[in-house]
């Protein structure tokens, strides 16, 4: 909708009440409410009518135009924004805690996440270090609950082992969820990527 329609209709005037009150014609309101832009003596009757300022009337993609090319900083700026990648966070976190449910298997914990990066097509380094760090715990739990069970130091040893690799797997998640949330960064990440 065009900035001068907003305006006429916030005010209740039809489009012939207001070509009557500005002493334009009813097709010159029509052009510039279908998207041409007013300009000079158009503008000024416009806005004098309707007592409004000039710029109300304009669109805002022309005002921020007009303020990238006195401000060269500011298009800068944009430009900048505009080239770095975008990621999507939503996902991310999804990702992250999708590793959950699979806890207490550390052997597959790291399949959830793999198989969502896989389907979204989306292979940030952020999500293939969440990835990473999940296939380097489904090495190392194992590794550690095998080492407790050739020890043989008891059954209640083995219970509290497996209690303690699902609990630390869980608080790595959690942690690094939280971290997405506030900060948009992992707290526990690798020095590498697996993927």
């Amino acid at each position: 909708m065009s900035e001068l329609k907003k305006i006429r209709e916030k005010q209740n005037l039809t489009q012939e009440e207001l070509a009557e009150k500005s002493g334009l014609s009813v097709r010159t309101i029509q052009r510039i409410e279908a998207g041409t832009e007013p300009k000079g003596y158009t503008l000024k009757t416009l806005a004098f009518s309707l007592d409004v300022s000039e710029n109300d009337l304009l669109t805002p993609i022309i005002l921020i135009e007009e303020s990238a090319v006195e401000n060269p900083i500011v298009e800068e700026s944009i430009l900048i924004i505009e080239n770095e990648p975008i990621e999507n966070w939503t996902l991310i976190k999804i990702i992250n805690l999708s590793s959950l449910p699979l806890c207490w298997f550390p052997i597959a914990n790291f399949l959830p996440p793999l198989l969502i990066m896989l389907i979204s097509k989306q292979k940030s380094p952020i999500i293939k270090q969440i990835i990473s760090l999940q296939i380097i715990l489904a090495i190392i739990a194992p590794i550690i609950f095998m080492l407790v069970v050739i020890l043989k130091l008891g059954k209640e040893s083995v219970m509290v082992t497996i209690i303690v690799l699902i609990l630390a797997d869980i608080y790595i998640i959690l942690r690094n969820a939280y971290q997405l949330d506030k900060k948009q960064s992992l707290y526990y990440k690798l020095n590498f990527s697996i993927l």
